[in-house]
């Protein structure tokens, strides 16, 4: 198994790319793909076929997957794109951490 350095919930930001500089929440994690879904990036039309009877058809707008790597965690204290760390808290839990030297907030 790989691990991604994203989880689902984190706000995160495009770093490269046609959606370079958007930011978005991750919806959905792939780790054995190395992908995740963001929110509002990666837009594609799929054509639906309709199933039932009565049942519309036609082109619905979704989020496609993008590589992990193309994403950036932003830090929820200060704000900003950064790299994480990891490290073991006062409860004896590893957590992720910021890597920006002025800020060194955990990350949940």
């Amino acid at each position: 198994m790989s691990k991604l350095h994203v989880k689902t919930g984190d706000e995160v930001v495009v770093i490269n790319g046609k959606y370079r500089g958007k930011r978005g929440k991750v919806l959905e994690v792939s780790p054995k793909e190395g992908k995740v879904i963001v929110e509002g990036i990666n837009i594609v039309t799929k054509h639906v076929k309709p199933r039932k009877a009565g049942e519309q058809g036609g082109l619905v707008k979704a989020e496609s997957a993008l590589y992990a790597d193309k994403v950036q965690l932003i830090c929820p204290k200060c704000g900003r794109p950064t790299r994480t760390g990891s490290k073991i808290n006062a409860k004896g839990e590893k957590v992720r951490t910021c890597k920006k030297s002025d800020c060194l907030a955990e990350i949940k």
